[in-house]
């Protein structure tokens, strides 16, 4: 699908035609032929316009006939009905520079397009350099939003599992571990190609502009950090359930242990007394009660011996 989108005195207007000035958003469903349409009218390199398609894809720039492509990784909710996978992940998006429009293709749903949709009516549309800086911008603002809902994500998963011990927790942190491994890889792709923007000058941005992609980098560098710090907590968090779960299945089997010990003696005794052989007091009248009393005082020696020694 093929959105053409004019800012027309701050307003934005959905048109039928690629005119100049115009911004060519193109979304999910992808067909071949749209893709072959935009770029024989447009002039701009096919596969400019199917690299995204590959969810593989990374951070990087590219020129070719004066067309000028951007390939930068931006986080997504992940739809995938499988639960072992990632809560989120990271896709490309491809942002591409003609002479007088801007095109974005995206494979899946974006959240930063919406956002930077809802603000284009306040853009310069002849300011191309600029507008694919305030992308940008909306990217880094989605990691951090999603890097938030990680952690606060994480901290509810980590209280539930503290209370009670259950697997569903610990598959639930598995998958943000995921998702974490995804932003921290994408970050630093997306980190080191605003650093190679800004060395190259590919965008050929003036003073303020190079100044706001600094600030940008900045950002990215921030995201990166919390990605990786929060990367480092899970990772920590985890290894201390492991030892904590450990340490529970240790007390668990010293506790059995010692009951199995404590309910044996009583077995002995009582196994003793039972035999077809001659013992001793087997003709007293209180034959019944010299075994019970043995193994009475049997076990409550050996349950203080045990609590002494904290097996309990």
């Amino acid at each position: 699908m093929i959105q053409i989108f004019k800012n027309i005195n701050h307003q934005t207007v959905a048109i039928d035609k690629a005119e100049n000035g115009a911004w060519i958003n193109v979304l999910p469903p992808l067909k071949q032929e749209e893709f072959n349409d935009l770029s024989e009218q447009l002039d701009v390199p096919l596969d400019f316009l199917t690299d995204s398609l590959d969810i593989d894809e990374r951070s990087r720039y590219e020129e070719e006939d004066n067309a000028k492509l951007i390939v930068i990784k931006t986080p997504t909710e992940n739809n995938s009905f499988n639960e072992s996978d990632a809560f989120y992940i990271t896709i490309p998006i491809c942002i591409i520079l003609t002479h007088n429009q801007i095109i974005t293709v995206n494979s899946f749903e974006n959240a930063a397009i919406k956002k930077f949709l809802s603000t284009f009516q306040n853009r310069h549309p002849d300011n191309r350099k600029m507008m694919v800086l305030k992308i940008f911008e909306k990217i880094v603002q989605n990691y951090m939003a999603y890097l938030k809902e990680i952690n606060q994500r994480r901290n509810i998963l980590e209280q539930k599992l503290y209370d009670s011990n259950r697997n569903e927790e610990l598959l639930e942190l598995m998958r943000i571990q995921k998702s974490l491994v995804y932003f921290v890889t994408a970050l630093r792709s997306n980190e080191l190609l605003l650093l190679k923007l800004e060395r190259t000058n590919f965008l050929s941005l003036n003073e303020e502009e190079k100044e706001f992609l600094n600030d940008l980098i900045v950002d990215v560098s921030q995201a990166l950090e919390m990605a990786n710090t929060y990367t480092n907590i899970l990772s920590s968090t985890l290894d201390a359930f492991a030892s904590i779960i450990s340490n529970n299945l240790n007390s668990v089997m010293k506790r059995l242990t010692s009951i199995t010990i404590i309910l044996s003696l009583p077995a002995l005794v009582a196994g003793i007394y039972g035999m077809n052989v001659p013992i001793p007091y087997q003709n007293s009248a209180h034959a019944f009660y010299i075994p019970m009393i043995l193994s009475v005082v049997a076990s409550i020696i050996l349950s203080w011996y045990f609590m002494k020694k904290k097996w309990f």
